[in-house]
C-alpha cells in the first residue's frame, strides 16, 4: 500500500505541475512613462493700446502680421480716434506687426516691425509712429 500511495501522491503532484502551466500568470502592471517636463514658455499678452498724441483725428487705423501682404481692414471700424484718446487692441497672433495710420486730412504713416509680445502702447505723433 506504500506504493499506491506514493504513486497517488506522484499522480496528483504531476496533475498540479499540469495544471499551473494552465493557470495565468498575474496581470502585469503597465507603466506608462510621464512626459518630459518643458521647460516654462513665457506667454505672450498681444494687446496694445493705440495712443493718439498727434493733432489730427485719425480716420482708419490698419495693422496686419509682418508675413502677410496688405494691411488687412480698418480696425477703427466706423469709429475715429480723436487727439488724446486711445484704444485697446489684441493682436491675432504674436510675432512682429506692421501699423499704417491715416488721418482725417488723407496724410498716412507706417511703421514696421513692431513686435506685439514687447510692447505696450503704439503711439501716433504728428512725426512718425512710435511704440513703448
Amino acid at each position: 500500500m506504500p506504493f499506491r500511495r506514493t504513486l497517488s501522491a506522484l499522480v496528483l503532484a504531476a496533475g498540479g505541475l499540469a495544471l499551473s502551466g494552465c493557470v495565468q500568470p498575474p496581470p502585469q502592471q503597465v507603466v506608462v512613462a510621464a512626459p518630459a517636463v518643458m521647460p516654462s514658455v513665457p506667454v505672450c499678452d498681444s494687446r496694445f493700446r493705440v495712443v493718439n498724441n498727434s493733432t489730427m483725428t485719425v480716420r482708419n487705423l490698419q495693422f496686419s502680421h509682418s508675413n502677410l501682404r496688405g494691411w488687412g481692414p480698418d480696425q477703427l471700424g466706423a469709429n475715429m480716434l480723436p487727439p488724446g484718446r486711445s484704444m485697446v487692441f489684441r493682436a491675432a497672433n504674436t510675432g512682429n506687426y506692421d501699423f499704417r495710420d491715416t488721418w482725417v486730412n488723407g496724410r498716412a504713416i507706417e511703421r514696421y516691425g513692431v513686435n506685439v509680445c514687447a510692447v505696450s502702447n503704439v503711439i501716433i505723433t504728428n512725426s512718425g509712429i512710435a511704440v513703448n
